[in-house]
């Protein structure tokens, strides 16, 4: 499995409350379970009208297949080569 960004556009989500929320999260674990095996969410940022969403998934046509399923754009999708943090200089 690759890992990925992917960029949604979502306006007034930086907004929502926790209950809210919660519903997205749902929504998306519930397009999810409709591709076992193929694609993970890991976590995401919200910021603004936008969330940030970290995914593990066999590739780019599996996370815009979980886009159309949950009716959460996937604005951007890039894959992530590396990693790094504090510790890559040591």
């Amino acid at each position: 499995m690759k890992k990925y960004v992917i960029e949604r556009d979502v306006p007034g989500i930086g907004g929502m409350s926790g209950e809210e929320l919660c519903g997205a999260a749902q929504t998306s674990n519930a397009a999810l379970a409709k591709l076992p095996g193929r694609v993970q969410w890991q976590h995401s940022y919200v910021a603004g009208d936008k969330t940030f969403c970290v995914y593990l998934a066999e590739d780019e046509a599996a996370i815009r297949e979980h886009s159309e399923l949950s009716g959460f754009p996937a604005n951007s999708i890039t894959e992530i080569k590396s990693v790094i943090d504090p510790t890559t200089a040591n």
